[in-house]
């Protein structure tokens, strides 16, 4: 057999291989690691994924909470697993797209992870407390031109959705406002509450119920399209911000080098379980829509948002504190 011979039926034997495999998986349990601790929004969406896909596949897919580190630690974990299939990872915008620009990571998101699914998008909701003197956004931009330095907002931390979404409301709109970083939404949404921060771009589960009460007043939300939670807030697109758009996401990836067939087939029973009427109920109930697509569509839209990140936080000047 010749040398170009042999190398075909290597080729032919490893495909036949890899797509047996592919039909068997899973065939032991699956590690689904979530780079957050246990009660999180991501951690819910996690368990809420493998619930569904252990009944589709047979087999156990056991969340694994590894938080710490904005996130980087369980996609290390992740990045450093046997590329075969049994550990994924589901984790956000912050911990795919924005980490690589805050910090120097042992790993590559691009180079060593192979993109499954984009699961789903929730936008922030930009509030304010009721003391402030604007009743919409032109009226915020105003207020923190007239006084720049003056007003703060605040977030669950450097790097986090609500942080970006201030520093990226502050390059468009030229005001300058002074952020306040808190270990997590909660306490942020404390004190907007109390009246100890002025301004808050939050996730629209906490922070609904205190825009019906009167205690938060609601200007825009920060994707360009309406939130199905507050259908009558105006993104801040509509608003006079024109091509403002930052939403939190989620995705679900593995490490490089797992097999194409296994990839597609978690992708398409991804796909359908995020189409399954309780999942877009649940979805809708907290300010997320579905996505689904590709890994391909995943792959493209995770390079265009790095590269978006990397410029706000250079223009904006953001460090890992």
């Amino acid at each position: 057999m010749t040398t170009k011979l042999q190398y075909a039926y290597a080729l032919a034997l490893a495909a036949v291989v890899a797509g047996a495999a592919a039909q068997q998986y899973p065939s032991k349990p699956v590690r689904f690691v979530v780079p957050f601790v246990a009660g999180g929004p991501t951690d819910i969406q996690g368990r809420m994924l493998g619930e569904k896909l252990s009944q589709r596949l047979g087999q156990q897919f056991i969340i694994d909470n590894r938080g710490g580190a904005n996130g980087n630690i369980g996609l290390e974990i992740t990045a450093k697993a046997p590329p075969d299939g049994y550990t994924i990872v589901i984790a956000t915008v912050g911990t795919w797209a924005v980490n690589p620009s805050l910090y120097k990571q042992p790993f590559d998101v691009t180079r060593d992870f192979a993109p499954i699914i984009q699961v789903s998008t929730s936008p922030a909701v930009l509030v304010v407390h009721p003391s402030v003197p604007a009743r919409n956004v032109k009226e915020l931009i105003a207020l923190a031109k007239s006084k720049p330095g003056q007003l703060n907002y605040g977030s669950s931390g450097v790097g986090g959705l609500g942080h970006i979404s201030g520093a990226l409301f502050g390059l468009m709109t030229g005001t300058k406002m002074v952020h306040i970083p808190y270990k997590s939404s909660a306490p942020s949404l404390t004190d907007l509450i109390a009246g100890q921060i002025q301004v808050l771009f939050n996730n629209a589960i906490s922070t609904v119920p205190h825009i019906n009460s009167g205690k938060a007043r609601a200007l825009a939300v920060t994707s360009l399209k309406r939130m199905q939670a507050l259908p009558d807030l105006p993104t801040l697109d509509e608003a006079g911000v024109k091509g403002y758009d930052n939403s939190s996401w989620s995705a679900v990836g593995a490490p490089v080098g797992t097999p194409k067939e296994i990839i597609s087939k978690l992708n398409s029973e991804l796909a359908a379980i995020l189409k399954l009427p309780d999942i877009q109920e649940k979805s809708a109930a907290v300010g997320a829509d579905i996505i689904g697509g590709t890994p391909e569509q995943f792959a493209a839209y995770l390079k265009s948002e790095i590269a978006k990140f990397a410029r706000v936080v250079k223009e904006a000047k953001i460090s890992a504190q």
